[in-house]
């Protein structure tokens, strides 16, 4: 009897299982080196089976194709093949799906439940708690040239009075107004400190990311400085901002963009450049693809393959004008030189078909092809203003000895008697105090802005505005 009562049980839990509906809103937490991104799946039954999309509403994007969607005795599984992601799960009598979420060869845990999932807190003792002690106000302006709308904060020392001011651009890739990232919140820190120190300080949600209009896809560096424009233009309009010390602080990709600003302004009192460009953007991608394996345990071997690779289709990016042709030719290189190469040179688990899609489609994006192609040093070469321009000794994506004397050379060579480079021991490339710089060290770090760094910044500027 009890045998018999068992196995009616199991036979009715497994009725009930696959009697579930899967569709609508799936919610999921992806932890990928500490980092905590939330996935989110939207399911909708059409007449030949599913149709879903899918979201990542931490990197600003809604709305992704998922390319297949299947759901068969209580199997899930989701593709997006242009990102060459794959989700499989088995929905549980719980109405949770547990399974996993591949990537570029890696598999990561993950879960799904209809419920609205939370982020764990994790230990960020530098983040500013409210109330703070000066004003803090969320504001919106227009780029006009854009057309969009871009959302921020300003933070003042005093609700009245007339300050100096710093605009924070932060670095590639779609990035709050904090420039959040790896569980950080890096300009939060730097605007609460630079505030209590008697310096204002606006930043702004990258366009087409959190509460800012436009497309961030098509964007490119030097749409990126039509933002920083329509910001100083918007300061310059606020009673509470000297218009004669509106400065920017610019991080990774942000001191590529300061210098761009600068150098066609007279408007811009200052720069600070946090782990700003200073060679080519073809040469910094090779030195950090190299840095970066090292540190990640790849042999010379491999190194030496994906350098060679790299070179020659950033060769082909540079020079290659026609779109379509350039996605051929670089589709029919990169396929015969990883197949010639072995997958050694591939991320573990990925077939070479998969692997190139990826590669052709971030190479052709707008960003990447006007970033392979920038040279920093002439528009630095333009600026007049006084220049702040610190890296770590532990940077492994913007190399501070190439970088930092690139950036010396050409301000040099331009008659900017003004400039102050730095480079800090022991910091990464968010300026933590580290003991590798690899960036799977920057989530298990607990600090989000080295103290001394923060004091070089704020002392410097408070210098330049007597």
């Amino acid at each position: 009897m009890k045998s018999l009562i068992t196995l009616l049980l199991i036979v009715l839990a497994a009725v009930s299982t696959h009697g579930q509906d899967i569709t609508g809103q799936w919610n999921g937490i992806l932890k990928v080196q500490g980092i905590q991104l939330r996935v989110v799946f939207n399911i909708n039954k059409v007449d030949d089976g599913f149709q879903s999309t899918m979201d990542s509403p931490d990197q600003g994007a809604r709305g992704i194709p998922v390319t297949a969607t299947s759901f068969e005795n209580t199997a899930l599984k989701l593709t997006v093949a242009n990102a060459g992601i794959v989700y499989e799960g088995v929905l549980g009598s719980d109405g949770v799906v547990v399974g996993n979420f591949k990537q570029a060869g890696q598999s990561f845990p993950m879960n799904l439940s209809r419920e609205a999932v939370e982020k764990e807190k994790i230990a960020r003792p530098q983040e500013p708690a409210k109330p703070y002690p000066y004003h803090s106000e969320d504001i919106t302006f227009e780029n006009k040239k854009a057309g969009i709308l871009l959302a921020g904060t300003l933070t003042l020392p005093k609700e009245t009075g007339l300050f100096p001011v710093a605009i924070l651009i932060s670095g590639s890739g779609p990035q709050n107004r904090d420039e959040e990232l790896a569980g950080h919140k890096p300009f939060l820190v730097l605007s609460d400190y630079l505030t209590r120190n008697g310096i204002a300080v606006l930043r702004f949600d990258d366009r087409g990311t959190s509460s800012s209009e436009g497309d961030f896809k098509t964007a490119t560096s030097a749409d990126f400085a039509t933002d920083v424009e329509a910001a100083i233009d918007y300061l310059q309009a606020r009673k509470e901002i000297d218009n004669r010390k509106i400065g920017l602080i610019g991080h990774s990709e942000g001191g590529l963009i300061a210098p761009m600003v600068a150098a066609r302004s007279k408007d811009v009192a200052f720069i600070v450049l946090l782990a700003g460009t200073g060679i080519p953007g073809d040469q910094l991608l090779l030195a950090q693809q190299q840095l970066i394996g090292k540190a990640s345990g790849l042999s010379d071997d491999v190194l030496q393959k994906n350098q060679s690779i790299s070179k020659k289709a950033f060769e082909m990016v540079a020079s290659d004008t026609n779109f379509e042709q350039l996605k051929t030719n670089l589709t029919n290189y990169l396929s015969s030189a990883l197949k010639e190469s072995g997958s050694g040179a591939l991320p573990q688990g990925m077939n070479v078909n998969d692997f190139v899609s990826l590669q052709v489609s971030q190479l052709v994006s707008p960003w990447m092809q006007y970033f392979i192609k920038y040279d920093p040093a002439p528009a630095l070469e333009k600026v007049k203003c006084p220049v702040l321009a610190i890296n770590g000794e532990n940077d492994l994506q913007v190399p501070p000895n190439e970088n930092l004397e690139a950036i010396k050379k050409a301000l040099n060579k331009g008659g900017n008697k003004k400039a102050t480079i730095k480079e800090l021991p022991g910091l990464n490339h968010l300026f933590q105090e580290s003991k590798t710089g690899s960036l799977a060290e920057y989530a298990v770090i607990e600090q989000t802005f080295s103290p001394t760094a923060l004091a070089v910044v704020s002392d410097w500027i408070v210098k330049q505005m007597k």
